[in-house]
């Protein structure tokens, strides 16, 4: 494990506030602050020792740092923390601290290299704030909207009517402000423009599937079928032994997307003619609704997966 064969590695544990780092191969150990100071030693250290910078994806704490390694030339990557916590298992490293995490991090990157994440280009990054903030703005409506009913069951609706009313007509405000702000930054990039008419071209896929499908998944038209489902965490995990052939079933992936994708697959089934089919045929052979949904979705990805490679609009298949 210390003879890398792809040069030096620098794991980083980010936090809000410290960045815990961890040299390999020389077990190197130092802590900087998580601020454009401190970034820019990472970076100084970095290109001294001619090292990849690697760090896991959690909290956002990591995306400036991200973004000032590869303005300064940096290769930088990050990677799954659960990845990592199932390395940690494997290791039977059970103790937990900043340091610990560092070298867990750098020691996982250097035996799976290809695990690391590329940065998003800067317009991907600002359509995924964009989407993720509409989100958050679509949740908290649904949430006053269930806050709504149950006061009605309780029978005291009335005396919060105007702030309910109040608060929902603000947040209808700032969602479409949002998907306009959403709209105009894809019709401004003739890439992404081309991209969501393609996705928007495939019945059951929207303004809000397509948007997220580009924000969240830039590696789209870029990768296979099989590994953009298994991406967007629709990818059936097998669990076979021997002669036993277990349940399967989906896990991980990106879940943002995947809770749009069951809303597209849902309209998909009833309106997309190639998908209605599929999932009819699902039907009569006895298979659950969330089996069939769960389908419906994954041939919705690597439908739009083939289109963004080739380049062509959805076209119905001759009867």
């Amino acid at each position: 494990m210390d003879n890398l064969t792809h040069g030096r590695i620098i794991g980083i544990d980010v936090s809000r506030d410290w960045l815990d780092l961890h040299c390999l191969p020389d077990d190197v150990r130092c802590r900087t602050p998580n601020d454009p100071e401190g970034h820019a030693a990472v970076a100084d250290l970095a290109r001294d020792c001619d090292a990849v910078v690697c760090f896991e994806s959690t909290g956002g704490h990591g995306w400036q740092l991200w973004a000032a390694l590869e303005a300064e030339d940096v290769i930088a990557r990050q990677v799954a923390p659960a990845q990592v916590k199932a390395f940690a298992r494997s290791r039977g490293t059970r103790a937990k601290t900043d340091r610990i995490d560092a070298e867990l991090i750098a020691r996982f990157f250097a035996f799976r290299p290809e695990a690391g994440r590329r940065l998003p280009a800067e317009k991907f990054r600002d359509l995924r704030a964009l989407t993720s903030k509409r989100t958050q703005l679509v949740e908290m409506r649904k949430r006053l909207l269930a806050q709504v009913r149950a006061q009605q069951k309780l029978g005291t609706a009335a005396q919060f009517e105007d702030i309910d009313a109040e608060l929902k007509a603000r947040l209808d405000s700032l969602i479409k402000c949002l998907e306009e702000r959403i709209a105009v930054t894809i019709s401004d990039n003739n890439a992404l423009a081309e991209t969501a008419t393609i996705l928007r071209s495939i019945p059951g896929i929207g303004p809000v599937a397509s948007t997220t499908l580009i924000a969240e998944m830039p590696e789209l038209g870029a990768i296979t079928g099989e590994e953009a489902a298994a991406l967007v965490g629709l990818a059936p995990v097998a669990h076979d032994s021997g002669t036993l052939r277990g349940k399967r079933a989906i896990a991980g992936g990106r879940r943002a997307l995947r809770h749009v994708m069951f809303q597209a697959a849902l309209v998909a089934s009833h309106h997309n003619p190639t998908m209605k089919a599929f999932a009819d045929r699902l039907r009569k052979a006895g298979k659950p609704h969330k089996v069939i949904i769960t389908a419906v979705a994954r041939k919705l990805v690597n439908l739009a997966n083939a289109l963004c490679k080739s380049r062509q609009k959805w076209a119905p298949l001759a009867p």
